[in-house]
């Protein structure tokens, strides 16, 4: 083997630490919430899982990708606007403010939903007074779906195959960032989860929802002008 694609692989292989070490530096940060409110999310550290008898349908190719503007999960009540989001200062992923606590923040530095590979979106679960926009993400299934409109109007649709909760001491940013299948378009959902500790001033773990690409719709042709 050359030093030269010794080296190339080396810096690969930092570039891929680095990424991770920020990413699970943000899934802890994430976890810093207010929790005045009760959130309908459990503290059992289990996988929901794909329960028997759901068919899920086969996955679609992956897409160009467009930066994604809109998320919608139907089984929730959950249609709401996405920004991009890139790294704070100690290098994890800075998600939305709590005044914008209806927004869902997307990984701008990573991949785009549609795009082959895992799309982070995150979003809080509650404020220090009311639900946010990831409130109910624990109660959604699998073969529920998830619509993701892009900026080009392209709809990604993704159905979701699997619900995890993952302790803030066991989190695993490879398993839980990491695509599950390659070559695939996948998405993740994430907001807080297990219990509030007044204490730490933290919730003691992450829901974790994973999504595949299913379908794909393309932009709605324009009208015509009026004569």
């Amino acid at each position: 083997m050359s030093s030269a694609r010794s080296s190339g692989r080396l810096v690969t292989g930092l570039a891929w630490a680095v990424l991770l070490l920020g990413l699970w530096l943000w899934g802890r940060d994430v976890t810093n919430g207010p929790g005045s409110t009760s959130a309908p999310i459990t503290g059992d550290i289990a996988a929901v899982g794909r329960p028997l008898g759901v068919p899920l349908p086969p996955a679609h190719a992956p897409l160009k990708g467009a930066t994604p503007q809109r998320v919608e999960i139907p089984s929730i009540g959950v249609a709401a606007p996405v920004v991009p989001r890139g790294l704070d200062s100690g290098g994890a992923v800075d998600p939305p403010p709590y005044a914008q606590a209806g927004t869902v923040g997307w990984f701008g530095g990573g991949t785009r939903p549609g795009e082959a590979g895992a799309a982070l979106l995150v979003g809080h679960v509650d404020t220090e007074s009311r639900p946010a926009v990831f409130y109910g993400l624990s109660a959604v299934r699998p073969g529920q779906q998830v619509k993701v409109t892009g900026a080009d109007g392209t709809i990604a649709e993704f159905t979701i195959d699997d619900v995890q909760v993952f302790p803030r001491s066991h989190f695993d940013a490879a398993q839980v960032y990491g695509p599950r299948q390659p070559g695939r378009a996948e998405l993740r959902l994430i907001t807080c989860g297990g219990t509030y500790d007044r204490t730490t001033k933290a919730y003691t773990a992450n829901v974790v929802v994973s999504a595949y690409l299913t379908d794909a719709r393309d932009p709605a042709p324009a009208k015509p002008p009026q004569p």
